[in-house]
């Protein structure tokens, strides 16, 4: 058993406390902020009501009420899919589509996220999020994942189930996943978007324009952002407050303890990366292949393509997804 003590969030700027998709600490902040007048918060059963469809289901685990999709042939190799923080099972709503003929796609809402309840106070004291995500598997009776497919801090959770479960997860395709507590002193801002957080900074309340402006900024192209994405966004966003928004997402803290799990991989890994990522360029792609050392590493990176691939482009990404779990990729 590892990561027996809960990694602690990295510290950033205040005036990026408001942006970065991996770095959750505004949500600490924005969960018990006052309701817009004009546009309140939405309760869970409300989200509930606006979003649930045929597929959603729901599981008791750890204490919390878990909201996921299982979907695709029973006997067909397992694709679990992990979104990142801020985000829902929704980031992958495309792929799921375009995968679900031959592969069962499992996709859960991270507690606090999407239509999962919020964290309980005994989860957020004594649970790791990976148990999350074990749970899931472990009620549907999954023993072997063909892939573990992350973006973001969802790829920080994948990871640690790889850590954790080798005999469980065959192989990881990562995207946008971060290997060091980030450095944000390269980020420029659009004016719109510093603006938006300064309004938000102000008013304690992300209205639709903040999170318009903060997907067109972390976007490779923004025209790929679909308003009803946008929409999304803002709607999960403005959950009723949370006690602990955070303490279900996978996190990197201050790196120590997350270099030893990522030392520990043996699992096969493919790096499917938006280079264009103005948080993650490049030299991330670099980091975090040092880090997997003991493990087989394959990538492509896509410079036209920013912090979310499988929202930008989950055509493009369901086909690598594909051609990896296809390819027998070798073992070291």
């Amino acid at each position: 058993m590892h990561l027996l003590k809960p990694l602690k969030y990295f510290g950033i700027g205040i005036a990026l406390a408001f942006a970065l998709p991996i770095m959750p600490a505004f949500a600490q902040t924005a969960a018990n902020a006052p309701d817009s007048p004009t546009t309140p918060r939405l309760t869970v059963a409300q989200l509930r009501a606006k979003y649930a469809d045929k597929q959603s289901r729901y599981m008791a685990i750890k204490g919390m009420d878990i909201h996921y999709k299982d979907e695709g042939p029973r006997r067909a190799p397992v694709l679990l899919m992990i979104h990142g923080s801020q985000s829902s099972l929704r980031t992958w709503d495309r792929i799921t589509t375009l995968m679900k003929k031959r592969y069962r796609v499992i996709r859960l809402d991270i507690p606090g996220y999407g239509l999962s309840s919020p964290a309980t106070d005994e989860a957020a004291q004594t649970v790791q999020p990976v148990e999350v995500v074990e749970g899931l598997l472990d009620g549907l009776g999954v023993k072997k994942v063909a892939a573990a497919v992350g973006v973001s801090s969802g790829g920080t959770m994948a990871m640690y189930l790889a850590a954790k479960r080798p005999e469980l997860v065959q192989r990881l395709i990562l995207s946008n996943t971060p290997s060091d507590p980030v450095d944000t002193s390269h980020m420029v801002q659009t004016p719109a978007f510093l603006a938006a957080q300064d309004r938000a900074r102000k008013t304690g309340y992300q209205d639709y324009d903040f999170w318009d402006q903060y997907l067109s900024f972390f976007a490779g192209d923004p025209a790929r952002i679909s308003k009803q994405t946008r929409q999304e966004y803002w709607d999960f966003n403005r959950r009723s407050p949370e006690k602990h928004p955070i303490a279900m997402v996978a996190r990197i803290g201050d790196g120590k303890q997350a270099a030893i799990e990522m030392a520990r991989i043996t699992t096969p890994t493919f790096l499917v990366w938006g280079s264009g990522d103005p948080l993650l360029p490049e030299a991330a792609v670099h980091a975090i292949t040092r880090y997997l050392k003991n493990a087989t590493i394959s990538k492509v990176l896509m410079p036209d393509v920013g912090h979310y691939p499988p929202l930008e482009v989950p055509d493009r990404f369901a086909r690598w997804i594909e051609t990896y779990v296809q390819a027998g990729v070798p073992k070291p």
